[in-house]
Formats: C-alpha cells, sequence, structure tokens
C-alpha cells in the first residue's frame, strides 16, 4: 500500500496522521500502512471507534447541508481530511450549485489527492495550512477570494480541534475564526470526549497517537460547549432543546436508532453568530440540563447514518 500510493516528496510515511487513520476507518485508500497499523490497534481498545468515525462524518454532511438550506452559499472546512465519498462541495452543492468551499488541512496529502475535486468554475479550492495559525488560513489569496466576509459563512470544524493542545488556546483560535465571520454565519463542530469512557480505553486510544504526527486530547462537556460561547445553539433534532449532542444524534430521524456507543464519543452542535442587534446579550444561548441527548433504547450498528432534513 505505501508504495503504491502517491505521496508528496519527504513525507515521512512511517509516522500515521489523524486525517490517513480517518481515512482508513471509512474504508477509504489514502494511507499508509503505519496508519492502517495504527487504527487497528485503536480497534483492538475501542471496537465501535469505526462507528464513532462514519457518525462524524454523518453529523458534517448533514450539518452541511442544513447551514447550506438556510441560505449560507460559502464554506470553509477546516481539518477536511482526505477527499471521500459525500465531500463538502457535493453536498452543499446539491442545494446551492453555485455554492463555494475552501478545504484546510495540515496533512500535506489531503492537498495532494485533492486535486482531482477542483472543477473548472474555481469554487473549490484546498490549503495545506495549520489551523493553529488562523490569520495564515484567513488572509489567503484562495480564502479571500472565495469567502466574501460580506456574506454568512458556514465554518466547519468537526473532530479537528482534539488534535489542538490546550497550550495553544484551541478556545481562542474558534473564536478568531468567528470573529471573521459575519452575523448570521454558522459554525458546525465535533469533538472527542472521555466523559462516561472506561480509563483504559480511553488511554489506549491516546497512546496510540504519542507517536503519529498529531497527538489526541479529549475534552469534557463542558469543555466542548466552551468553543460556542457567544453564539446561539440550534436544536439538533426535531423536539430537542438547543444544546450539544452526541454526532449520531444531530439530524436523527429516529433517536433510538442514531444514538450508538460510537456516537456517544463525539459531542458535537450547530450554532449561529447572532445578528448584530443581539450581540451584546453574550453567552451561548441555549437550554442544557447537564445531558447530550437522551438515550431511549439501543440501536444497531450503522443506524447513525439515518437522519432526516430539519428545515
Amino acid at each position: 500500500m505505501t508504495k503504491a500510493l502517491r505521496q508528496p516528496d519527504g513525507l515521512d510515511v512511517t509516522r500515521p496522521s489523524p486525517a490517513r487513520i480517518y481515512d482508513y476507518m471509512l474504508r477509504g485508500s489514502h494511507h499508509f500502512d503505519a496508519d492502517a497499523q495504527a487504527a487497528e490497534r485503536i480497534l483492538t481498545v475501542v471496537p465501535e471507534i469505526r462507528d464513532c468515525a462514519w457518525s462524524n462524518r454523518g453529523f458534517h454532511q448533514r450539518a452541511a447541508a442544513w447551514i447550506a438550506r438556510q441560505g449560507v452559499k460559502q464554506f470553509l472546512d477546516i481539518g477536511s481530511g482526505l477527499p471521500t465519498v459525500g465531500n463538502t462541495h457535493e453536498v452543499v452543492g446539491k442545494i446551492h450549485p453555485d455554492a463555494r468551499v475552501v478545504y484546510v488541512d495540515n496533512d500535506p496529502m489531503v492537498e495532494l489527492h485533492s486535486k482531482g475535486i477542483l472543477d473548472e468554475t474555481g469554487r473549490v479550492r484546498v490549503l495545506c495550512a495549520d489551523l493553529r495559525e488562523p490569520e495564515s488560513i484567513l488572509d489567503d489569496p484562495a480564502v479571500r477570494e472565495l469567502i466574501d466576509p460580506a456574506e454568512p459563512t458556514g465554518l466547519l470544524l468537526t473532530a479537528v480541534l482534539m488534535f489542538v493542545a490546550d497550550e495553544a488556546d484551541p478556545w481562542a483560535l474558534v473564536a478568531r475564526y468567528v470573529q471573521a465571520m459575519r452575523s448570521g454565519s454558522y459554525l458546525a463542530l465535533s469533538h472527542l470526549t472521555d466523559d462516561a469512557k472506561p480509563p483504559l480505553a480511553v488511554d489506549g486510544f491516546r497512546r496510540v497517537f504519542d507517536h503519529a504526527t498529531e497527538q489526541m486530547h479529549f475534552r469534557s462537556r463542558q469543555q466542548v460547549a466552551r468553543f460556542f460561547d457567544g453564539l446561539e445553539f440550534v436544536p439538533p433534532y426535531p423536539g430537542a432543546a438547543p444544546a450539544l449532542t452526541y454526532s449520531g444524534l444531530w439530524g436523527a430521524e429516529d433517536v433510538q436508532l442514531a444514538d450508538s456507543d460510537g456516537s456517544r464519543w463525539l459531542y458535537c452542535a450547530v450554532a449561529r453568530k447572532p445578528l448584530s442587534h443581539q450581540s451584546d446579550h453574550g453567552g451561548c444561548h441555549q437550554a442544557d440540563t447537564g445531558g447530550a441527548g437522551h438515550r431511549p433504547g439501543r440501536p444497531g450498528l450503522g443506524a447513525v447514518r439515518r437522519w432526516r432534513r430539519l428545515d
């Protein structure tokens, strides 16, 4: 596999990367032996993690589509990962054929293997950049050309901030990106958690990334909620209070089937940047009772992909 797969010059294929491990979990083909081995070690300690990966992918797609149906036509997808079926521009393009998308990832493999998704219209761009350097992304010519600050933006940060250490202040980073967006924009974010998870499984999961290109950082519900400070949560599914939930439940048609052990590794939400006259209220407008969505029953594997439109 390593010999056959195209790779950027100088890439160390012996160190697994989050983007390529994720690709393996989604049964993609853009990964090396080291990534596959790392993924298998994770599956040994957390067998449901492949379900978690699919759950996150489903949330990402449902959230992007929902945001597009609110009239948003431009998207900044940071930590986009390797191209697969149902990329952001494909999802939102079904709603707005003229939608514009900028993908950002710090794995050079993403830029290399994403060239095939670029179209002649120039409405899709791919950047190799690090989310920890927001100015380098926001000031990039591709972003300046495709993302109009006068229009609402869909900011997608799914399953990526768990690779940013507290020392880098991921909350301030998210705030900087949100600050650059006009009122009426949306943030879709998901993040791994170790809340109510077996300590041995969490430790084994984390250790796999000790020698990867990025290290793993689990965060609590309260810590994940902080990413949405100053924003207004939208209800994750009909009848639910606007708050964080688990990735399988966001946009679920049947919350009993969609609530799986795999999806409970990920908190997620979509939130709106308030209109200017509402900004003085501050804080995250939500009704949070401490749970992340109820768990009415035990679902079957793979049910996380059952969903409905929320509009």
